[in-house]
């Protein structure tokens, strides 16, 4: 009964101990100061960062500005993890944390744990890889496995990807085996046009023909002018002629639509109309009739 009186009238004594609300709000003062101070640095480091590719961006020698931006993000990640490390050391230290024998435990426990996560060890040897060999870049359009879609961002453990619709996809790096870069090289547009029988084809090329020559002119995005190939298909009701255009890494569905409705405005002024199903009908009755008579 007397530890117990003790042991409270010792709390009481400290809780009333204006040292120890001092010792308190120095510690928060000083976490305080940490925290701004580790928010200004961040966002100075980001912003010479950004001064720096700038920078680069006007001498005679620089990288394509896909591999600038990819490694413009992965430099701010790096930048934000080791100071926000800097700044959890910092505040531990401020506990009267031993920080010195905490890093030398937690360096062999992280060696201990790294033999258990060899999916995070992967991840981040493969986003390694990814980045160094160039493989594709922020900005690019990829295919990575049944996903497709724009790159957001690459880290060193995982890659963003956003599809068409809004999605994004995040993958481990370790999962991506195969990709498939749609920016890198030229992209070939293909435009089928569908003519009828009753018009004549030869006339119909000749004006496609006419009207290919000027397109590169009005649309930059083409690289040469358009090649028409000729007949490609025989439809039930139509001659289907194929035209192929390259353009600029993923800009061929922009191009192929430009064709479509330029090849249709120049056919209407020709007086060529496109193709309908055509139903013909015959009548039962009259053939019974003609079978009866004879004829």
């Amino acid at each position: 009964m007397e530890n117990v009186e003790k042991t409270i009238e010792k709390s009481t004594n400290e809780l009333f101990n204006h040292d120890f609300w001092v010792n308190i709000g120095e510690t928060i003062l000083k976490i305080f100061i940490i925290m701004v101070v580790t928010s200004i640095v961040i966002k100075i480091g980001r912003a010479t960062i950004r001064n720096i590719f700038k920078v680069r961006a006007k001498s005679p020698i620089r990288v394509s500005e896909r591999r600038e931006n990819t490694l413009l993000k992965l430099l701010e990640n790096v930048l934000t993890y080791l100071i926000y490390f800097i700044a959890l050391i910092s505040i531990l230290s401020t506990f009267d944390i031993d920080v010195k024998g905490l890093l030398a435990g937690a360096g062999i426990v992280g060696l201990a744990v790294g033999f258990g996560a060899q999916s995070l060890v992967k991840d981040i040897i493969s986003g390694f890889f990814i980045i160094f060999e160039d493989q594709f870049s922020v900005g690019d359009y990829v295919g990575i496995g049944k996903f497709v879609g724009t790159v957001e961002e690459i880290g060193l453990r995982t890659t963003k990807i956003k599809s068409w619709t809004g999605e994004v996809h995040i993958l481990p790096n370790g999962s991506i085996t195969e990709v498939t870069n749609y920016s890198i090289n030229n992209s070939i547009s293909v435009v089928d046009i569908n003519i009828p029988y009753e018009e004549n084809v030869e006339k119909a090329e000749g004006i496609i023909e006419e009207l290919l020559e000027g397109l590169p002119e009005k649309y930059e995005e083409m690289v040469s002018k358009p090649e028409l190939l000729g007949v490609q298909q025989l439809g039930t009701s139509n001659v289907q002629l194929r035209i192929i255009a390259e353009t600029d890494p993923m800009m061929h569905w922009y191009i192929a639509r430009a064709i479509r409705k330029e090849i249709k405005k120049t056919l209407d002024q020709h007086g060529i109309r496109a193709p309908f199903p055509k139903l013909v009908m015959y009548s039962r009755n009259n053939e019974e009739e003609k079978h009866v008579r004879g004829e």
